[in-house]
Parts: C-alpha cells; sequence; structure tokens
C-alpha cells in the first residue's frame, strides 16, 4: 500500500507523504501555475532534490499528501509547520492542488478542513497562520470559506511576473474553527 489513509473527509483523504511520489512532485514544483503560488517560483526543482525533500518532510513535522478516497490518487500536499506546543500556534506549510484540473472543486477546502480539525482537536493548536500571495485569488477565497481571516498584509514584499505584489498574512483561532463547524 502506497498512502494510509491517517485523515479522512467525504472525498480525498491526509496520508504520510510517500518518498516514492518525487517524479509527480518534481512536475507539480516545476509547473507556474501551482509554484507561482507557493513562494517557490524562483527555484528550478530536480527529481534528486525533490526526493530527498520529500524524505525530509516525510520524516519530520506534519505533512500529508491529499489522496482521492476512491481511486488512491495523489493530488496535492498540505503541512502544518512551525508547531509550538507552549504557545499552541502552527503555520499552514506547503499546500497546493497539482493537476489544473482538480482545482476549483473544493478538494482543497476539505483537506484545509482535515488538517485545522487535526491541529485544533488533536495536537491541541489554538491559532494557525497562513501566508499567501495577493494574487492568488483561488487560494484567499479557499482560506475564507474554511475561516481565515486576514490579519497583516506586507505591502511589495514579492517580486513576480514583472512585478510587486503583498504577501497576506491570515490566521485561524480554534474558537473560530468550532464554531464554524
Amino acid at each position: 500500500m502506497k498512502y494510509f489513509k491517517k485523515l479522512v473527509g467525504t472525498r480525498l483523504y491526509l496520508s504520510p507523504i510517500n518518498a516514492e511520489d518525487s517524479k509527480i512532485y518534481t512536475k507539480w514544483l516545476n509547473d507556474f501555475g501551482v509554484s507561482g503560488h507557493i513562494g517557490n517560483f524562483r527555484q528550478n526543482m530536480g527529481l534528486n532534490n525533490e526526493q530527498k525533500m520529500l524524505e525530509q518532510m516525510a520524516s519530520a513535522g506534519q505533512n500529508f499528501a491529499i489522496v482521492l478516497i476512491n481511486d488512491d490518487i495523489l493530488i496535492g500536499n498540505i503541512g502544518l509547520l512551525n508547531i509550538d506546543n507552549i504557545n499552541r500556534t502552527a503555520a499552514i506549510g506547503l499546500f497546493f492542488i497539482g493537476e489544473s484540473e482538480n482545482r476549483g472543486k473544493g478538494y482543497g477546502s476539505e483537506a484545509l478542513q482535515l488538517v485545522l480539525a487535526y491541529g485544533f482537536k488533536t495536537l491541541n493548536i489554538h491559532n494557525i497562520m497562513l501566508r499567501v500571495h495577493s494574487d492568488n485569488e483561488q487560494g484567499i477565497a479557499c482560506y475564507k470559506k474554511v475561516g481565515f481571516r486576514e490579519f497583516g498584509r506586507r505591502h511589495d514584499s514579492e517580486f513576480k511576473d514583472g512585478k510587486y505584489i503583498d504577501s497576506v498574512h491570515m490566521e485561524i483561532l480554534d474558537t473560530d474553527f468550532y464554531h464554524i463547524q
């Protein structure tokens, strides 16, 4: 078995990262449609580097593959980073849906709800934040849909496609998440 149902939703589940998926991740991370929204669009990702990265992600932190429940197909990645057990804070890490045909179908919202429930109910986190490029309108809509709110903005902090864009900082508290559920 390649994937394991750690966190199960209605249409997908979150599984521990599998380093054998380095080829598909390398494809996705070299696609500007993916990398342009997650902050590593200037990097040239090779297969060996991605293999090492996935091995590191698999052995540390709370990183998950997003897998369709009906046919066990990998469609993306999500994780919790910078977990601080004393202050009960964390951040959403590398989060994307790889293939364009899987975007806009609510998979991102479902994966986000699963990882938030895990963070709040299992890891006892109180505040989860993220940073998103201001031109990622689809991502911002997804984050707002599950309850994130903007708490700050760093203006002209990223140079992309010949212009400067803002970094939008968003957060959700466990009390807000429970209220939405």
